[in-house]
């Protein structure tokens, strides 16, 4: 399907795609590597720029 909508389009320009798509990529892994932390880590590193030594 999607090779179909592709070749519909003129002047593709997969030089611009292909950064798209490695962003995005990126984006969600780095989502869910935060969503799965442990919450008790981010509160611990949400205080540490206010801590005195």
């Amino acid at each position: 399907m999607y090779k179909y909508i592709l070749e519909s389009v003129d002047q593709i320009n997969w030089l611009g795609i292909i950064p798209l798509i490695l962003f995005f990529t990126f984006f969600v892994l780095t989502s869910i590597r935060i969503l799965r932390k442990d919450k008790s880590f981010i509160e611990k590193m949400s205080k540490l720029p206010l801590e005195k030594d």
